[in-house]
């Protein structure tokens, strides 16, 4: 039994891994590829259509390989999963070009809040004061060390919205469908995968259009840009894998909350790699935001420890109840004997 707990600590702090470093360096790729100071490749919705197209690739050989196998997940539902989630992508990029950074940060950092009430709405979920408390320090951590400027206009605030609840809707999903069909993270990928590879693909270009003016057919396609495109898509299957195990061995809340770890290194690496300004208010925000984090993992950890407390002493009293009901039992069979025998 300690075995088989020390062997999941050590595969939930690896997935925790690969998400942050698999995270961080398709940002940093993507920074590279897609900057005017770049490669200028200005097309993210398509770009995200290629990273599933190759996602669905690897998921392909796998099953064919005997490496993972295909499990059944309702066709109805694996449509309006890829609906929702090719809206929050949408929703992210508009929301980016129609709002100030200041403000789109905002919006993602609502999510954490978002998710909760989500939670509580379909699933009756219920957390503690510290889990609330720990999420509300990251959140300002995080807020102090990103927003500067806040402008908002009602299309931008609508974009916002919808790409704040698909966004959350999407993560509470994923973790419902590993549960409720026995599927497990890459299996629960390689079927969604294909489905939003071919949607953004048909469609990612048209938004693309309408976000910046230009179309991906004109672009002129370099060898460096293609190193990046083959380095972002690779980067790209570890970063969906692994988003698909976290949410489906901890929680969407914890997700967003690894999310914000993300930022933090985000903004450490561009000050260490790209030189970007790192100001005394950007370092205090980030202190923040790590102690909210260490915070938030002792709290679920003690709401884990109080949980399993609870449900020990709940199997015991059960296991009493049962001595007592058949002792109860057995001794009004034997009046009842008795009582036969004195009738007699």
């Amino acid at each position: 039994m300690e075995s088989d707990g020390k062997r999941s600590a050590v595969s939930d702090v690896g997935a925790w891994a690969m998400n942050v470093i698999s995270s961080v360096g398709i940002i940093m790729a993507n920074k590279q590829l897609m900057s005017a100071g770049g490669y200028g490749f200005a097309f993210a919705t398509t770009l995200t259509g290629f990273h599933f197209a190759v996602t669905a690739l690897v998921g392909l050989v796998s099953n064919a390989t005997g490496l993972s196998a295909s499990k059944h997940v309702p066709m109805w539902e694996l449509l309006w999963f890829s609906i929702v989630a090719n809206m929050s992508i949408t929703g992210m990029n508009l929301s980016l070009m129609l709002n100030s950074v200041g403000f789109y940060q905002i919006s993602k950092l609502s999510m954490i809040p978002v998710v909760c009430v989500m939670e509580w709405i379909l699933h009756s979920k219920h957390y503690s004061k510290e889990v609330k408390f720990a999420v509300m320090v990251v959140v300002v951590g995080v807020g102090v060390c990103t927003v500067t400027d806040v402008k908002v206009n009602a299309k931008g605030f609508l974009s916002a919205c919808v790409a704040v609840l698909c966004t959350s809707l999407q993560q509470i999903t994923i973790g419902s469908f590993q549960k409720k069909y026995s599927i497990g993270s890459f299996e629960l990928l390689s079927r969604t995968a294909p489905i939003q590879a071919v949607s953004l693909l048909v469609f990612g270009p048209f938004i693309d259009y309408y976000l910046n003016g230009k179309f991906i057919l004109n672009y002129q396609m370099t060898s460096g840009a293609i190193i990046f495109l083959v380095l972002s898509c690779s980067l790209a299957v570890f970063c969906n894998v692994s988003q698909y195990l976290c949410i489906g061995r901890f929680s969407a809340v914890s997700f967003q909350v690894l999310g914000h770890m993300k930022t933090v290194c985000v903004l450490t690496l561009g000050w260490l790699l790209f030189e970007s300004e790192l100001t005394f208010k950007n370092i205090a925000g980030m202190l923040i935001a790590v102690l909210g984090m260490v915070v938030y993992s002792w709290a679920v950890e003690a709401e884990k420890s109080s949980g399993s407390k609870i449900q020990s002493a709940k199997n015991s009293l059960t296991e009493e109840e049962i001595i007592l009901l058949k002792e109860g039992v057995e001794s009004t069979l034997i009046k009842d004997v008795e009582l036969g025998a004195s009738k007699g």
